[in-house]
């Protein structure tokens, strides 16, 4: 059965760069009719914390991506402190003793060298003795032993790859202080959740080289990878340094709806056009992942705007009747006041500035030349309530009264009546009208 899994750190927000890979991996779970599994991998106890765990699936929710089980690491320490067992006792993983500093002056040696700057595999020469004493004055790492050939698979994305396995260092799977890394808790987990497919980001490329091998050493299955592009800013510049900008949960603050970072999500990067879809179902029915490429992708977060304004012109009242009840729309003009502000707005928070003009009057925009007009065309104008033909009527009379006519005459008022140069069909706006409109 196809199974992929998300697998985010509760170490901050989601953003829309961690968006994509939990989308492509939901996408084709659904798709098979096969397992999500939602993966929390919380091994840092330092930066790990419970109020990032809930945003997580308080934005997976929001978006609509449902998972079918949901793990901790920080539960399953146990595992992987026997898969560490057994890499040492078939001789894949070895102990080393170099400090950060002597790790970087051999760095530094061999790029000097004009060599790659790949581990010596100094530690392996050690004695027992030397083990000994250098295990009494200081830390020690564990690094995985690579077998050094090629490392080959058919990327889901990017095509055939193959790595030399000799320019890679040996990956190093436990810190100092004994604390698990990414690259054996993810492949332990994979290989007991009976991961199938995994796609993530383009920067995983050489993990998943070193993470082929050690899933092979632990007898696992290798699932089907594949690497999406990253994402730039409008301009190619790096995304990284505004990501706090871009977290889901700011988006969903400014009022974007979720259809709209979907939609766009799904088709960004890829061969086809970004196209409007309801729901997250009808997203994952139109998902390809062999649409996509291994360009840098431009990501823009006002391309957000304009979807989520044509998502909810798509809406009726009774979509949004707890956004109208919010913004203290009474229940008879529900429906001919989200009837004339749904295509007018950007996002839904703009709802209670429309009913607060309506209710309470606009502040008026009025140019000096204009005023004395503007001035006599009020007078004109009964008090409320309004109807659909109050405004062909009392246009018809201030045209008598004034002589204007044309732009010049409808264009002054419309300014007056609800403080702006455009907007809906002034014969729809007057009826809406809770006050007479003044200067």
């Amino acid at each position: 059965m196809t199974t992929t899994r998300f697998a985010p750190s509760p170490t901050g927000w989601l953003h829309i760069g961690n968006l994509r890979a939990a989308l492509f991996n939901y996408a084709i779970a659904r798709q098979n009719g096969g397992i999500f599994v939602l993966r929390i991998d919380d091994t840092d106890p330092e930066r790990s914390k419970d109020e990032y765990v809930e945003g997580i699936k308080s934005d997976l929710t929001w978006l609509g991506l449902t998972w079918d089980r949901m793990e901790y690491q920080s539960r399953r320490m146990d595992r992987y402190g026997e898969a560490k067992q057994r890499l040492i006792d078939m001789g894949r993983l070895y102990e080393c003793f170099e400090t950060p500093t002597e790790l970087d002056l051999k760095r530094k040696k061999q790029l000097n060298m004009g060599k790659p700057p790949v581990y010596d595999r100094a530690a392996l020469a050690l004695s027992k003795d030397e083990k000994n004493a250098l295990r009494a004055e200081r830390g020690s790492h564990w690094r995985f032993k690579l077998d050094q050939h090629r490392i080959e698979w058919a990327d889901g994305i990017i095509g055939d790859i193959s790595i030399d396995a000799a320019s890679v260092s040996d990956p190093v799977l436990f810190k100092n202080d004994g604390q698990i890394l990414y690259t054996l808790a993810s492949v332990v987990d994979d290989v007991e959740m009976g991961i199938t497919d995994i796609v993530r980001g383009a920067d995983h490329v050489t993990n998943t080289a070193t993470q082929i091998q050690i899933i092979q050493a632990l007898g696992g299955t290798v699932p089907h990878f594949a690497h999406h592009s990253l994402l730039t800013g409008p301009q190619g510049e790096a995304l990284s340094k505004r990501l706090g900008t871009l977290s889901l949960r700011d988006l969903r603050a400014q009022g974007i709806a979720p259809q709209a970072i979907l939609s766009l999500m799904a088709r960004l990067g890829s061969a086809d056009p970004v196209e409007l879809r309801a729901n997250v179902d009808e997203v994952v029915a139109g998902f390809d992942l062999s649409k996509f490429g291994s360009a840098p992708t431009k990501f823009d977060a006002d391309d957000l705007v304009p979807l989520t304004a044509r998502y909810l012109a798509t809406l009726s009242a009774d979509d949004v009747a707890d956004v109208l009840t919010s913004a203290g729309v009474p229940a008879d003009l529900r429906v001919p006041f989200w009837t004339l502000v749904r295509d007018n707005i950007a996002t839904l928070d703009d709802v209670g500035g429309w009913w607060a003009m309506f209710r309470d009057g606009a502040t008026p925009l009025v140019a000096d030349e204009d005023r004395d007009f503007v001035t006599k065309a009020l007078f004109l104008l009964d008090n409320p309530p309004y109807t659909p033909d109050t405004w062909s009527n009392w246009t018809t009379v201030v045209k008598d009264e004034t002589g204007r006519k044309g732009r010049g005459l409808f264009m002054p008022l419309r300014k007056a009546v609800t403080g702006l140069e455009r907007g809906p069909e002034m014969a729809d706006v007057m009826p809406l009208l809770q006050v007479k409109p003044k200067l």
